[in-house]
Parts: structure tokens; C-alpha cells; sequence
């Protein structure tokens, strides 16, 4: 049975590791390399980071970067969601977004966004499906392995505020 649980150090190696695999299919993030465990812990929120467990295996896990180190924008933040490989296609992504969105919202965000591969059709009906727009549309952005790519900016903003 999938539980979802707070994050925790222990869960690091695993947290990492599905990174990396999501790194290597070129359709989550124009990172190149897994960071450490301190460098990761540095750029998340200390709230919301929540993993999908099984017999004590992370399967998937979410977390959130802060937009910005302004004031103004304490309650904008961007979302992470990464699922191990071989456990995609079981409903554990749409279980950490929904989970997100409460957890988020109880600690004061009242704007969640990414900025998404425009071909992770994947990822952008699973944020849809949670309520995300599109925003915005960044033509030829960034290079990911020598080859440009294009991003869609999506929100979801609270009812609560």
C-alpha cells in the first residue's frame, strides 16, 4: 500500500537517485548532474516535501523552490515532482499534487508554477488536471545537450487568499 510521508533525511539517497532518473530522460529539467544532499536541501523549502513509500521504498517524491528571496513573494513557489521509473503510471503523481496543494496551502503558498519541457505532454496534463494554466510560452529558452527547448509556464493560484 502507497503511503505518502514528510520527507526526511533518510529518504536522501532515494530522493536522489530518482532524480538522476529523471535527468537521464531529458524531459525534466535542464539540470545536467544530481547534486548532493546538501546543496538539494539548500534550495527546497523546508515545508512540503512529501515521497510516495511502499514496503519502505520511495517510489516518487515533491518538493518546492521559492521563487524568490523577496518578501512579496514568501507564497510563490515552484513545484518538483519526479517518480521512479519503473513505478510511473500508477497514480502516484497525482496523489503527490494533491497532497501539495494542501500542504502548501497551509503553510502560505498561494501561487504554485513550473516551467515545463513544451513535449512533457505527461506533465503538463497530470498540472492540468490539478488545476494548473498555462501562462506563458518561452520559445527556444535554454539548450539541454546542445539542443534548444522550449518551456510552458504554468500556475495554480489558491482559492484561499
Amino acid at each position: 500500500m502507497i503511503q505518502l510521508a514528510t520527507m526526511q533525511q533518510e529518504h536522501a539517497h532515494d530522493v536522489l537517485r530518482i532524480y538522476g532518473e529523471g535527468l537521464q530522460t531529458g524531459f525534466s529539467t535542464f539540470n545536467t548532474e544530481v547534486p548532493t544532499w546538501e546543496e538539494w536541501d539548500r534550495n527546497h523549502l523546508p515545508h512540503t516535501r512529501i515521497v510516495a513509500v511502499e514496503n519502505e521504498e520511495v517510489l516518487g517524491w515533491l518538493a518546492l523552490l521559492p521563487v524568490s528571496s523577496r518578501a512579496c513573494y514568501r507564497g510563490v513557489a515552484e513545484f518538483s515532482i519526479y517518480i521512479a521509473t519503473r513505478h510511473r503510471g500508477r497514480g502516484i503523481a497525482d496523489r503527490l499534487m494533491q497532497a501539495m496543494i494542501e500542504e502548501s496551502e497551509a503553510n502560505g503558498i498561494w501561487t504554485l508554477q513550473s516551467s515545463t519541457f513544451a513535449d512533457n505532454a505527461t506533465s503538463l496534463r497530470l498540472q492540468e488536471r490539478h488545476g494548473f494554466r498555462q501562462i506563458g510560452y518561452r520559445d527556444r529558452i535554454a539548450q539541454l545537450h546542445g539542443v534548444w527547448r522550449n518551456t510552458i509556464l504554468l500556475e495554480r493560484r489558491s482559492n484561499l487568499f
